[in-house]
């Protein structure tokens, strides 16, 4: 569905929309309120579904219903990163004011590598057809994995990618306010922030792993998955402060997603004998999301993990 103008007409809003954001209404770090938090999350909402609409007006009604599709299930996985990002940052014990500064620099490198996981996803799927079937049994596996999952039993301190950073970058003792890199007697030091930010990007390589192939399980337009993607990780920073307090209440996100997955992985598998329209897919997908959200509801708030309590910083003083 994309042309060439498309594609950059697109990412040309994306960095603009970026600019705005880092260097004007988030230039100087600081807490983000609900109030705030709720007025970004509406915003970018609001921008996704005017997307949806247009494509509606020029394309018709099948690639805008994936793209609804592709976005809410974008969305509602995204919630799951919520819950993992809280891990980190209270484990590493991240300021406030500065977690939308790693959040939004995380989205920038997201950005551009779910972008060349779906040029590869696609390309391979136009050259080998029967790609669709692998992605559709390792939906089936992710998705039975998180629905028999017990917690995240995650570790931030105690990855291979912080330990290997910890080894063989300089870094400094302690924080050095939203400054990832720091000159120290003529020699540039990391930050343990920086350290977080790698946790944040690799965290995010492993959800898009799911995320991606189940957007492909709606549609095979890459256009629709790569925007589909943009939309939900542009909206995650506010939509991360806007539910932090009360992710707790998603007790049931969890077995809805997996259900989710389950349901696309299938619907891959069958598609030669069985072929659901868009606006089926879109329908069942809300559908097994509604009944979760309503399940918490009712189950009340559960127990969340907050990951390791110890710190993670080196001892000694700078």
């Amino acid at each position: 569905m994309g042309t060439p103008w498309h594609w950059i007409e697109f990412n040309l809003f994306v960095i603009a929309a970026l600019a705005l954001d880092l260097g004007l209404f988030h230039r100087r770090a600081h807490a983000i309120r609900l109030r705030e938090a709720a007025l970004w999350s509406s915003v970018w909402i609001a921008l996704s579904i005017l997307f949806g609409l247009g494509i509606y007006y020029r394309n018709g009604s099948q690639p805008a219903l994936e793209f609804f599709t592709g976005y809410l299930i974008e969305k509602a996985l995204s919630v799951d990163n919520l819950f993992i990002f809280l891990v980190i940052f209270r484990a590493f014990s991240v300021d406030e004011r500065v977690q939308h500064r790693v959040l939004a620099w995380g989205v920038l490198g997201a950005l551009v590598m779910r972008g060349a996981m779906i040029a590869v996803g696609a390309a391979l799927i136009s050259r080998f057809t029967w790609i669709l079937y692998l992605f559709g049994v390792f939906l089936l596996y992710a998705g039975g994995r998180m629905l028999f999952a017990k917690g995240s039993g995650m570790r931030p301190e105690q990855s291979r990618l912080f330990r290997w950073a910890s080894r063989w970058f300089p870094i400094t003792h302690q924080y050095r306010e939203h400054r990832f890199f720091v000159l120290q007697e003529g020699r540039r030091y990391v930050t343990p922030l920086f350290l977080v930010l790698l946790v944040v990007e690799i965290t995010d390589v492993t959800f898009a792993l799911d995320s991606i192939p189940a957007v492909f399980g709606v549609t095979r337009d890459a256009f629709i998955v790569y925007t589909s993607n943009v939309f939900a990780i542009l909206g995650l920073r506010a939509l991360y402060f806007l539910l932090a307090g009360v992710l707790r209440y998603f007790r049931f996100l969890k077995a809805g997603l997996s259900a989710v997955l389950l349901f696309i992985g299938a619907k891959m598998l069958a598609e030669p004998w069985l072929h659901l329209p868009a606006h089926v897919a879109l329908a069942v997908v809300g559908g097994i999301l509604a009944v979760a959200m309503l399940a918490s509801w009712v189950a009340g708030p559960a127990k969340l993990e907050t990951g390791s309590p110890d710190s993670f910083l080196p001892k000694g003083e700078d």
